[in-house]
This record gives C-alpha cells, sequence and structure tokens, in this order.
C-alpha cells in the first residue's frame, strides 16, 4: 500500500495539470458565454406574476416607487428593486376573546354599563384596502387590529346594560363595535377596511350562568304571555267593532225608515188637507169610507145615517175586489153611527 502513494499523487498530479492547461486554453472563449448566461438569468429573475385579486407594490432601494396591476410584470431584478404582492380581496378574520375551541378569559370578560360582568367573544372579518400602507405604516397589522377590537369592543358594552349586550341590542353592539373599529385602523393609517364584525357569544360568568338563563326564560314567559294578550286584544276588538257599526248601520237605517214614513205621512196628510180644503164634503164621505174598509173588513154591516128613514147603505165585503163606487146621499147625513 505504501509502494502505491506515490504513484497515485503523481497520476492526480498529472490530471490537475491537464486540466488547468485546458482551462487556459478554453477560459478565454468559455468566459462571454458564462456570463451572458448569468446576465440572462439575472435579468429573467425580473420577471413577475400578480395573481388576480392582488396587487403588487414594488420598492427600489427599499422605498415604494411603483404598484402593478395582476397579469405579467417586470421590475429590475435584485438588489435594485423588489415586490410584495398582496391580496386585495381576500376576507381575513381575528378572533377575540378565543381561539377555536379555547377561551381567551382576560380578553373576553368586560364591564357593562350597569356594572354586570359579560363574556363576550367576537370575530372580525376584514381585507386590505391599501397594500402600501399595509406593508409600511404598522409593523404588524394584526396585533394592532386585535389590541383595537378589544378596546373598541370594552368601550360598547361598558356603555350599555347586561340585558342589551346579551338579548336586546345585540346588533347594534356589532355595529357600534364596527365603526370604533374602523375608525381606530384609519387613525393608525393601517390600510384595513372592517367588512363584518359578529359577535358570536355574550354571556355571563359561569358561577352565575344557569340563574341568569333562568331569568332570560321567565322574561320570554311573560314576553310570550304579552303577545298572546295582545293577539286576543287584536282578535276581539275588531269583531266588537264590526258589531258596533253593524249596530249603528241598523239604527240609521231604521232612522231614514222612520223619517221617510213620517215625512210621507206629514205629505199624505197636507195632500188630504188640501183636497179637503177644495171640496169638503166629498173628502169626509171619503175618510169615512176609507176608514169602515180598515176597520171591518170581515164584517157586513149597514151604514145607517142620522134619519133612519133616509136611504140604507149597504157596506159590502171589499177584500176580494175594488172599491165600488157607493151612491151618495141625497141629503147631507150627520156623521154615521155604527151599530
Amino acid at each position: 500500500m505504501s509502494y502505491r502513494e506515490p504513484q497515485f499523487d503523481e497520476q492526480l498530479a498529472q490530471l490537475f495539470e491537464r486540466v488547468q492547461s485546458t482551462a487556459r486554453q478554453h477560459l478565454p472563449k468559455l468566459l462571454p458565454v458564462v456570463i451572458g448566461i448569468g446576465a440572462a438569468l439575472w435579468l429573467a429573475s425580473g420577471v413577475y406574476v400578480v395573481n388576480p385579486g392582488h396587487k403588487g407594490v414594488v420598492r427600489t432601494f427599499g422605498k415604494e416607487t411603483a404598484r402593478t396591476e395582476p397579469g405579467l410584470n417586470y421590475r429590475y431584478p435584485w438588489p435594485f428593486q423588489r415586490v410584495d404582492v398582496v391580496s386585495v380581496e381576500q376576507i381575513r378574520r381575528i378572533e377575540v376573546g378565543f381561539r377555536g375551541l379555547q377561551r381567551i378569559a382576560e380578553e373576553a370578560l368586560m364591564l357593562t354599563g350597569d356594572e354586570n360582568i359579560v363574556e363576550a367573544q367576537i370575530v372580525v372579518q376584514y381585507r386590505v384596502a391599501d397594500p402600501s400602507k399595509y406593508l409600511f405604516r404598522l409593523r404588524e397589522p394584526e396585533a394592532a387590529l386585535l389590541a383595537a377590537t378589544e378596546v373598541a369592543l370594552r368601550s360598547t358594552v361598558g356603555s350599555m346594560t347586561i340585558d342589551q349586550v346579551m338579548i336586546e341590542e345585540r346588533a347594534k353592539v356589532q355595529e357600534d363595535a364596527r365603526a370604533f373599529i374602523q375608525r381606530l385602523m384609519d387613525a393608525y393609517e393601517s390600510g384595513l377596511v372592517i367588512t363584518e364584525v359578529k359577535l358570536q357569544a355574550a354571556d355571563p360568568p359561569d358561577q352565575v350562568r344557569d340563574a341568569f338563563h333562568d331569568v332570560v326564560r321567565a322574561r320570554e314567559d311573560k314576553e310570550k304571555l304579552i303577545n298572546q294578550a295582545k293577539g286576543y286584544q287584536a282578535d276581539i276588538l275588531p269583531k266588537a267593532r264590526g258589531e258596533a257599526q253593524k249596530v249603528l248601520r241598523e239604527a240609521e237605517g231604521y232612522k231614514e225608515q222612520r223619517v221617510l214614513l213620517a215625512q210621507g205621512e206629514a205629505a199624505r196628510f197636507l195632500s188630504v188637507l188640501a183636497e179637503y180644503e177644495k171640496a169638503r164634503e166629498v173628502t169626509r164621505d171619503r175618510l169615512h169610507l176609507e176608514t169602515i174598509e180598515k176597520i171591518l173588513p170581515e164584517i157586513d154591516k149597514i151604514v145607517i145615517g142620522g134619519d133612519v128613514n133616509q136611504r140604507l147603505l149597504p157596506l159590502l165585503p171589499l177584500r176580494d175586489g175594488g172599491v165600488p163606487t157607493l151612491p151618495r146621499p141625497a141629503v147631507p147625513a150627520e156623521p154615521a153611527r155604527v151599530r
């Protein structure tokens, strides 16, 4: 083995010399090619793609110099320019008061306006509206948004009672918190737009949760009974009003009927009076006969004048036909008597 080592070293040295000789011969020819390939690859590294829903922010030596839209774009290769691509349509979210299934008590527990403790959990959805502000104004935009959300939720809950937060005005809590968070993030120049705030849970602490739920159920039963009473009222009152209107209409109809009858009787009396003024004797006889017809329609009677010797007048039955024409007495008689 010791005999072969000097021979091996000699062969290795010869090979190295041949390589150096070949390199010295061909290097002037290969160097421009290698440089050209390297330059082409370096220039090609400036090509980049911005996907739909994204925007590119180009920085030249660290300073923003341009924005690029979706599609194929080019920048000067490193170290001259760099590109940060940011999604401006992606809806992102943060959770306050919990992370997945784990509750975060220090974030969730807060004091209401009526000095009660409530555990609130909220989800904030947002998107990037201004990539430049998002990248360069805040070191950690998500952490700033988390802190702003906690501040906004505590401020909103602190201005309401526990009933309003948990039951009556949950939608108002969400809207007020969203507006508060947006004002804070605009003041921070974060470049974020709050799209939605969802109040996931608003419950009292575990120690008093059962008692509070009993109170809530009692209030729900109260509201149920009140609604049932209002429904009964809404059913009965229209019927009563309808009956009252019916009675009024019937009374008005009866009134009109009696008025018309009275007016007809008065007009009839006036017409008879006018005829009586023209021919008193004839009218008196006619009225006398009409009265007899009404009083004695079923009985045969004899009408006798004041003088028995005068001519007798038969009273004929009138129910089967018209009124017969009776002859007038020759001499005016006294008012007739019925016997």
